[in-house]
């Protein structure tokens, strides 16, 4: 395979960033990296790992640091998995298929978005890997009840449902751009992606089309009875709906706000995680997406209690910089940053990852009172 060296190979993950950025079709840019509205939370994101500090412990052995774990009983290489995005061929011409073979390569699962630019189909038979799907509920209840039978089919695991988006969030850019829909691959034969508006983005004009936003908790039990795979909820960003989810016999909670692509002024993930940590009471794992950008932000993560993240755009970044070297190498970055962390907090094992390795704002802002 040719791998594209550049002068000075990128050393982490905004590096990847700008290669992309230098790659990429402005609209294309525009619409992996824009956030909704004012873009509040995007940024809020990010910058709310900032605010997180160490507390390390010293004179602990950590000559062997083992950073693997297990996501619903399957073992992963690192608490890092691909969160669910839309249309990668945008990003790369292999698209998913190559997202997919570099999370197989990094031992770790790549969760496929129903959006993606590869079928359900092409991406389980380009390699061999733990595989969950994400699915959005559609008018047509058919073609959702279709997706998740072709995805039970070709082995993936889990089914993510996306529960925060009843209707496209307000991504400004996009409709700046007049954002054009690639064919999305696994509609074809059971719904149209084509859309005829020539007003601002056509994602939106699709969305409004197809998302059932009639969506809600007693659906959990319609999608439970058409499939045997346990269902993961994600969008999740509050207590109550934490407890609903445990209630309704869900697997697993991802905290997301969507990449901040939905609702502008939510709060940044890792600023509520604990709330839905504390809320489900260990009953179900917890997992996080949103403004991952280095491995000192994954042990964050884990000290506040989440058993993995998700990476979304670092993934894109990779992808369309360097294709599926650029997904492996991202990975690795992340794992190079998140062994460090360990070996310099005194954490051997993510087992050993705890609340009193991190102290938060709110924690600052009262010791100093």
């Amino acid at each position: 395979m040719l791998v594209m060296v550049m002068e000075g190979e990128p050393v982490n993950v905004n590096e990847f960033q700008e290669l992309a950025r230098q790659a990429l079709p402005k609209m294309h840019y525009d619409y992996y990296t824009g956030g909704a509205e004012d873009q509040y939370t995007l940024k809020e994101n990010v910058e709310a790992f900032r605010r997180i500090t160490f507390r390390p412990r010293m004179l602990v052995d950590v000559s062997r640091i083992d950073f693997s774990t297990t996501v619903l009983g399957y073992n992963i290489s690192a608490p890092i998995m691909i969160a669910p995005s839309g249309l990668h061929k945008l990003a790369h011409p292999e698209g998913e298929i190559a997202t997919a073979r570099a999370a197989a390569v990094s031992n770790t699962i790549m969760v496929l978005s129903s959006m993606s630019s590869c079928t359900i189909e092409e991406v389980a038979s380009s390699c061999n890997a733990v595989r969950f799907f994400q699915l959005y509920v559609y008018k047509s209840r058919d073609v959702s009840a279709q997706l998740v039978q072709r995805a039970e089919r070709n082995g993936y695991k889990a089914i993510v449902l996306t529960v925060d988006v009843p209707r496209l969030g307000r991504r400004e850019a996009d409709i700046k751009s007049k954002m054009i829909l690639l064919q999305i691959k696994n509609f074809e034969g059971l719904s149209s992606t084509k859309v005829d508006n020539d007003d601002g983005s056509k994602l939106e004009a699709f969305a409004k089309r197809t998302f059932d936003d009639s969506l809600c908790w007693r659906d959990i039990g319609w999608l439970r009875s058409i499939t045997k795979l346990p269902i993961l909820i994600k969008g999740v960003l509050t207590r109550e709906d934490a407890i609903k989810a445990v209630e309704v016999g869900v697997a697993g909670i991802v905290v997301s706000n969507h990449g901040a692509r939905q609702l502008d002024y939510t709060p940044a993930t890792i600023t509520v995680l604990e709330e839905v940590v504390h809320a489900v009471g260990g009953k179900v794992p917890v997992f996080l997406d949103g403004g991952v950008r280095r491995g000192t932000d994954v042990f964050k993560a884990l000290a506040l209690g989440a058993q993995a993240v998700l990476i979304g755009r670092p993934a894109i970044y990779g992808l369309a910089a360097k294709g599926e070297y650029g997904v492996r190498k991202v990975i690795q970055m992340l794992k190079d940053e998140l062994e460090l962390t360990m070996a310099l907090s005194g954490c051997p094992s993510v087992k050993d990852i705890t609340r009193s390795h991190v102290r938060t704002q709110h924690e600052k802002f009262h010791s100093m009172l």
